[in-house]
């Protein structure tokens, strides 16, 4: 049995640090942080926000796999004497707030792949776009954000279509 845990322990730690090493490789390879860092005039803070990125994936990543979050939440509305209907106010205020900077991360990310592979500018070209590309990709991320809210307040994750 204990050889199983090993095992498995092993097997998890392995494909986790391969796929972690499969985000860092698009991350350094789209040179979001770097382009982050330039465009806010924030270039001597580069190191600093690499560090966050690989705490936000670390922290991220153990949330995700083990099992705190009842522990915690026993522990604060028992111990702590804390009312649980604030305890859920508060999950709930940290679930939209991460949901928003999670949200604001891939639209970047997928930004800078798009730009990266000249994908848009190539289409605008074919299509004989000139003015309003701004427009364009502002829509395309309102429509992706509108998709989403509706993903959710519908709850067809549950459900499925």
């Amino acid at each position: 049995m204990l050889l199983r845990y090993v095992f498995l322990s092993v097997l998890g730690l392995s494909f986790g640090l391969m796929a972690a090493g499969g985000v860092f490789t698009v991350l350094i390879a789209v040179g979001l942080i770097p382009r982050f860092a330039g465009k806010t005039h924030t270039a001597d803070h580069v190191l600093l926000y690499e560090n966050m990125v690989i705490l936000g994936t670390l922290f991220g990543g153990l949330v995700s796999v083990c099992e705190w979050g009842d522990l915690v939440g026993r522990t604060v509305v028992q111990d702590w004497s804390v009312p649980y209907m604030a305890w859920r106010i508060a999950g709930s205020v940290f679930l939209i707030l991460y949901g928003f900077f999670a949200g604001i991360f891939v639209g970047s990310l997928a930004m800078a792949i798009a730009e990266m592979l000249d994908s848009i500018p190539i289409f605008s070209r074919r299509v004989g776009f000139r003015h309003g590309l701004g427009i364009v990709v502002l829509a395309m991320a309102l429509g992706k954000m509108t998709g989403s809210f509706v993903y959710f307040w519908k709850q067809i994750f549950m459900f499925g279509g």
